[in-house]
Order: C-alpha cells, then structure tokens, then sequence
C-alpha cells in the first residue's frame, strides 16, 4: 500500500516574530522551537496582506485578495466572502480523496466554497481543546483509508475584547500553564512605541503566544502518539503582524513579514532564506499530495511549490514578492499594493488622500491611548511620525538595507529614480498580470475603462488625477491597451 501524504496546517492568529526560533529574546517557545528545529524555517515569507480573512483566503487559494474577493474580514456585516468559483484548499483535497476538516477559527466564507468535510468551528483559547479535538481526529483518520488534510485555526494570540487583553484571564484545563511574562521584561520591537501601556500589552500578548506554544504542543504530541507524523507534512503560518498599530492592516515588514515553517518528515531541516509568499502555501501543499491541480488551468495561481526548496538555504529566483490590501473592516478602505526584492520596497497606495483608517482592536489599545496622549512635542508611532502613519504618500520606496522599519521615504530621492521606476513597472505588470481592478491610471481603474481604449479613450500615464492640469495634452504618456492575465513585458 502507498505512503499516505497527510498534511496538517496550523495557522496562527496576528502572531509576528515574536518567537524564540525566529530571533525574539525575551520570549521561550519551545514547541514551536522544535517544529523549527526539524524543518525548515523560512526566515523572508511574506504575507500578501495584513487582515485575518484576507490572509487565510489567500493561503486556502493560492490567489491574491483582489483575485480572489475576500477582500476584507468575513465577520459580522462585513460579509466579504471569496468568489464562488474559486477553488479552495478543502475543495481540491476533496477532490483528492482526503478526509479534510477544520479546528478553531474559520473566518472565511462562505462554507461550500470552503467545504472542509469536518468543521469544528471555535473561538475557544483553551488550546487543549483543540488538542483533544485534533487527536479525536488523528485517531479517527487511522481507521479511515483515506489520508487527511487538517487545517487548525488557533484564536491565539488575537486581542481579545478588553482593553489590552488577550484572554489570559480566562479559565483553561490544568494542563495549560499560564505565561508569567511581565512589562519589564518584554521586547520591544521598533515598529512599537515604548510605553507603559505598550509594554503591558506586550507582556499580555507573549503570555498569549505561551499558550499557543503549548497548543502547538498538544498537537504535534497528538500526531505523534497516533504514529502519523513521518507520513504528515506540517505547516505552521500566521495569518498577519501583530496587533498593534504599525503593523497589523499595513503592509509594511512588521505587518507581513512573518513565520512559517514546513516539515517534510523525509527532507532535512534547514533555515531558508528564499523569499517566498503566501500564494506558494497551496501549490505545495498539492505538490505534496500530489493533486493534478498542481498546474492551474486558468493560469491565475501565480504561486509555486515550496517542497524544491525544503532543506535548502538559498536557491536563485526567490528574490521578489507582491502584496494586496484593499479593506480590513468594512469601513476600512485603504487599498494599497507592495513589491518587494532583497533590498527595496515600493508602496503604491491608491486612496492616500483618505486617513489610514483604524482597525477596531487597535484603536481601543492602551498602546494608541498611550501614543496620542502623549506629551512629546512630535508624536511618533515607533520611529515614524505620527502624521506620516495616518497621511501616507501616494508612493513610498524604502531602503530595507538602510531603513529596515521603512521610515524613510525615497520616492523623491534623485539618486533612486532608476530603482523606482524599476519597481513601478514590476508592480504595474503583476498588477495586469492578476488582473488587479485598482490598477489606476489617471485616478480611474483601467480594468474598468480597457474597453475605451481600442475606441480611442487617451488615459494619462500617471496614476492620480490632477484637477491643475486635467488634460491630456501637451505630448504625455498615455496607457495603452496592453494584455491583462498574461506575463508580458509591458516595457516593448
């Protein structure tokens, strides 16, 4: 009889670096240090956006928010739920003869675009709930022939409704310990203002991560105990940044530069340093199992499979990634684009004349509280001014060699004009390439007017509408009728 190809898929909530394995150091996770320690740590994955409905969309699909239509949280009167054509991690592995289910937080919809055949759908944090739930469903996989695809969705490390919380306050089974983490001996990352509010938070948020680490833990101990482990690829993945201003709904580093491991119990561990994005987390998972959907025949997963480069530092072509964020809450819109390489990032943010909006759980936060209190002359968010946080630049291009938390804004800079030009046409090109309705020229979505130009429609060249000068006279640039949905060379 063939190996069964199991797979398990963990996904953490609005968890960043803040982990042992990944350079954090006031913090222990030691499950979690251990998957790491016999896999492989991929040390520059990004997520393509920085909300929890969005991200997950985009690891169950393999495409893009503006792909795939969860364009923002799927929760309460949001009611943004991905396509309905779109085929979705539970759909395929269906499809393959998996028994497929889900633990924990779904936050995606609607179900029978993701028709995981088991669904056990929760906010408890009691992470050895979700232990028991994920041996019920091991023991019960051994006695079914087909292999099993589990994906977890941890609540954990998620603010919870309070004012700085993150549940650690509630009442867990004695098996779960609680963090003894305290305001003084936390990290501060530099995306973070140091204050006492802050700090309590952060303290609040690593005792969270504790009891994550644990639920981790108690499934991986599960997996093992049922003698499914060496025939289980595992995915351990957060869905976006911390919860913190700065960081989670940008696309900045500190909100989608995140962990992932992968253990292949056949390959040797190793620490990555490709580049790789959340679009690849579906076709490796269907590489693994070797599921013909593998090669898309609508050519609009532009992800690859990561399994070549399990057990490997460096291989050549993982060098750029892309991101999408358009909404987090409904009220939220802000659609702004990224593409990033080894040293430079560019933002093209299309609504920049509107504020940055807030989430909800951030504006609440003692840490903002803290921030907009304060008695500093110049407000800062990190190492950011306030007003450059909430009144963004309709571009930002930063030195991430120079500038690692993106402070300094390059776009004006004579000496980076050759860079910015560069990475304005990668992102204008894998913008058509996905078909990207905020593709705007002239302050207009050119998916929207592409019919116009064979007719003669003359679009300016440049991306916001000027009310000085709204003619497009005087010898511009104007946009043409190029190909949307293919790789082309939009430069000949």
């Amino acid at each position: 009889m063939p190996e069964r190809k199991n797979v398990l898929l963990m996904v953490a909530d609005d968890l960043g670096k803040q982990l042992s394995c990944f350079g954090a150091k006031n913090i222990q996770t030691p499950n979690i240090d251990q998957l790491a320690s016999e896999g492989t740590r991929f040390d520059y994955a990004f997520a393509s956006t920085a909300s929890c409905s969005g991200s997950r969309s985009v690891i169950y699909t393999g495409l893009h928010t503006h792909q795939n239509g969860q364009y923002g949280l799927a929760s309460h009167r949001h009611h943004f739920v991905t396509f309905n054509d779109v085929e979705t991690l539970p759909l395929l592995l269906n499809q393959s003869g998996h028994r497929t289910g889900i633990l924990g937080k779904i936050h995606v919809g609607p179900d029978p675009v993701y028709p995981w055949e088991i669904r056990r759908e929760s906010d408890t944090r009691d992470v050895s709930v979700i232990g028991d739930q994920a041996k019920q469903f091991f023991e019960e996989s051994l006695e079914d022939p087909r292999p099993f695809s589990l994906t977890i969705g941890f609540i954990d490390p998620h603010r919870d409704r309070t004012r700085g919380g993150f549940g650690n306050t509630d009442n867990f089974d004695p098996r779960v310990t609680k963090g003894q983490y305290t305001p003084e001996n936390v990290e501060v990352p530099p995306f973070i203002t140091d204050t006492p509010g802050a700090r309590y938070e952060l303290s609040e948020y690593y005792n969270s991560i504790h009891r994550l680490d644990q639920g981790v833990g108690f499934v991986l101990k599960a997996l093992k105990d049922t003698g499914l482990a060496d025939s289980t690829l595992v995915i351990f993945i957060s869905d976006n940044g911390p919860p913190f201003i700065n960081s989670k709904t940008t696309l900045f580093d500190a909100g989608v530069r995140l962990p992932l491991v992968i253990r292949d119990p056949h390959v040797a561990p190793a620490v990555s340093n490709n580049m790789v994005s959340y679009v690849d987390i579906l076709p490796t998972i269907l590489d693994y199992v070797g599921h013909p959907g593998l090669v898309d025949s609508t050519q609009k997963r532009l992800g690859r499979t990561l399994l070549p480069s399990l057990g490997i530092t460096d291989l050549p072509g993982y060098n750029e990634v892309f991101g999408s964020h358009t909404f987090h809450e409904v009220t939220n819109y802000w659609p702004t684009r990224f593409v990033r390489d080894r040293r430079y990032k560019y933002h093209r943010n299309l609504a920049w004349r509107l504020d940055f909006p807030f989430a909800a759980d951030l504006y609440g936060s003692l840490s903002w509280e803290d921030i907009r209190n304060s008695s500093d002359t110049e407000k800062r968010i990190g190492g950011r001014k306030l007003k450059d946080y909430f009144f963004r630049a309709p571009e930002e291009l930063y030195d991430l060699e120079n500038d690692p938390n993106e402070v300094h804004n390059l776009v004006k800079d004579p000496e980076h004009a050759e860079v910015l030009e560069k990475l304005r046409s990668r992102l204008e090109k894998w913008q058509r390439r996905t078909e990207d309705p905020w593709l705007y020229k002239d302050g207009v979505s050119v998916w929207f007017v592409r019919h116009h130009l064979n007719a003669g429609l003359r679009v300016p060249d440049r991306p916001d509408f000027d009310a000085d000068r709204p003619g497009n006279q005087n010898g511009a640039a104007f946009v043409a009728n190029a190909p949307w949905g293919a790789d082309v060379d939009l430069t000949t």
